[in-house]
């Protein structure tokens, strides 16, 4: 049985990904009341149930804070949980609930959104270093429901999922990054007329960048310090270690590192990779 557990901040998405995993076949579970957890999947399970979809948050009340102990007696019912913890900036919230006009489940007449949103984050923070993080801050609908799917689809049994993220500085950091690099000291292949509206997928622009002596020598730096350090993040029992390469727009230099970088491991751990920017221009984002 296969228990995907959904959390993080108000206004993250969590509704997107519980109508997609819904979608994908998973039996769905909205606002469950976090003590409840263990007693849910054991009905379920025994009524044959073997793909369910839980969200759980902050409308639980005070009962959050139990959450982890649940999911710990929820662990020995099941051969596969997993948590989704989605989280976004605090502009991107206040921006959304704008353009919905909808309340935050914690602001009232004496708290503000913006109090709201960071007495949110300090009640889930517990619960965000136990689950995957997905930042959702530039990322279009479509884009999540794609992550999800991948996230979902990971063999269990593989051990630790691998992901390189690309992205652009103008946009901010992803907030879900384990490792951050830096790529911006290369050369850009935007002041190439002819390479500017390509990508690092493309192959002209692969082959400028590969041409490059630095270019070189910053993937097999970031190759040498991923590959010395993943065993221990598996040793700490990770299930997914995302490594972000940024550049200034997330387009060129950053993509071509990622996907680069992703060939070099394939074979050694299960890979994925996510362009954050070329996404977000795809989702219409």
């Amino acid at each position: 049985m296969q228990i995907v557990l959904i959390s993080g901040l108000s206004g993250s998405g969590k509704s997107v990904v519980l109508k997609a995993l819904e979608d994908y076949g998973y039996f769905a579970v909205d606002n469950l009341p976090a003590m409840l957890l263990p007693q849910l999947v054991e009905y379920l399970r025994d009524a044959g149930h073997r793909r369910v979809a839980v969200a759980v948050d902050v409308r639980s009340g005070a009962s959050i804070a139990a959450l982890p102990e649940r999911i710990a007696d929820t662990r020995k019912l099941v051969d596969d949980l997993r948590l989704i913890f989605l989280n976004a900036r605090d502009d991107t919230l206040i921006a959304r609930f704008s353009e919905t006009r909808r309340r935050h489940p914690l602001a009232s007449d004496e708290i503000s959104l913006a109090e709201a949103i960071h007495h949110e984050r300090a009640a889930l923070e517990a619960i965000a270093e136990m689950g995957h993080n997905f930042d959702t801050s530039d990322m279009a609908p479509n884009t999540l429901r794609a992550w999800v799917k991948d996230f979902v689809g990971a063999d269990p049994t593989a051990g630790l999922t691998l992901m390189f993220q690309s992205f652009g500085f103008k946009l901010g950091i992803p907030l879900d990054a384990d490792l951050v690099f830096d790529v911006r000291c290369l050369p850009n292949p935007h002041y190439d007329p002819v390479l500017r509206p390509l990508t690092g997928c493309d192959a002209p622009v692969a082959e400028f960048l590969s041409q490059i002596p630095d270019v070189g020598r910053m993937a097999e730096d970031i190759r040498r310090f991923v590959a010395d350090w993943l065993p221990s993040f598996v040793r700490d029992n990770r299930s997914y270690l995302t490594v972000a390469i940024g550049c200034t727009g997330g387009q060129h230099r950053s993509v071509y590192l990622a996907e680069r970088l992703a060939r070099e491991f394939r074979g050694q751990v299960r890979v994925l990779v996510r362009h954050r920017s070329i996404e977000q221009r795809k989702g219409g984002a």
